[in-house]
């Protein structure tokens, strides 16, 4: 299997294992991935997940020897984008999940390249834990191939449009002490560590009371674009319910002597 699930408790890592291609991208894997996603979000039980490349290769991005085989029209069939299907906002993308919207949190857990369509995908996670001889970059700036799934979208919202813009158009590589400098990373650590503390966040989130982590992360999600006032307005709409579903509750277990002083480790 190229795709497969390790489970802990809470926590989920999603593992994509075609070493011999770096990882790259052929549709059997972006189908596989894209359902193992699915499934996690659609499983109460699962709180967190892992994203991972085995091998010591995030993913080189969508599989260019495959892409070299199409004829026609068949790139432009492979590529389609449902938006006028039952539901638009998780369909398939080329590289997979790339288009779910989930309701849960996804670390990325990088080693080696994360580039083209491979960026885009640690891109899509909500925060990334890189090694440190890890790197990013537009690499298909090369070939002609554009970027398809959330590249153009997702990168000027993570580093702002002008840098952004020079890592789309230059193709170069992004190193992970540059990644974590302008704010395509979020830790940078030990070559072989990234999966290893990426649980460990992973673990330490799936700790607290999940409704609220849910509503604050879509909160923080769904602000864009939205005047002020509105965000505010959303966010407090938002969040209302989870109040009395767990925060009276959680002041009630701060009140009985549990976290004092910052403590996390008794909740």
């Amino acid at each position: 299997m190229t795709v497969r699930v390790e489970k802990n408790g809470a926590v989920w890592t999603v593992i994509h294992a075609r070493p011999e291609a770096r990882n790259a991208m052929n549709p059997e894997n972006a189908q596989a991935l894209y359902e193992a996603f699915l499934a996690f979000d659609q499983d109460e039980s699962a709180s967190v997940a892992v994203f991972w490349g085995e091998g010591g290769a995030f993913c080189a991005g969508w599989d260019l020897k495959h892409a070299a085989a199409l004829e026609g029209d068949e790139p432009l069939q492979e590529l389609m984008f449902p938006a006028d299907g039952p539901n638009p906002h998780n369909t398939l993308g080329p590289m997979g999940p790339s288009r779910l919207e989930l309701s849960k949190p996804v670390i990325a857990a990088v080693a080696g390249p994360a580039v083209a369509g491979g960026m885009e995908l640690a891109m899509w996670c909500d925060f990334r834990v890189m090694e440190e001889s890890a790197y990013m970059g537009v690499y298909c700036r090369r070939w002609g191939v554009p970027l398809i799934d959330g590249g153009t979208v997702r990168l000027p919202r993570l580093v702002g449009q002008g840098r952004a813009l020079e890592l789309i158009l230059t193709g170069r590589q992004v190193p992970a002490a540059e990644c974590a400098q302008i704010g395509l990373a979020e830790y940078v650590v030990p070559d072989g560590e990234s999966r290893a503390k990426a649980e460990e966040l992973a673990q330490q989130i799936a700790r607290f009371p999940q409704a609220c982590a849910r509503a604050d992360r879509w909160s923080a999600i769904n602000q864009h674009g939205l005047p002020m006032v509105d965000a505010l307005a959303q966010e407090f709409s938002n969040g209302r319910p989870i109040l009395k579903q767990e925060g009276i509750e959680g002041a009630q277990r701060f009140s009985s002597g549990l976290g004092r002083h910052g403590d996390f480790g008794k909740i």
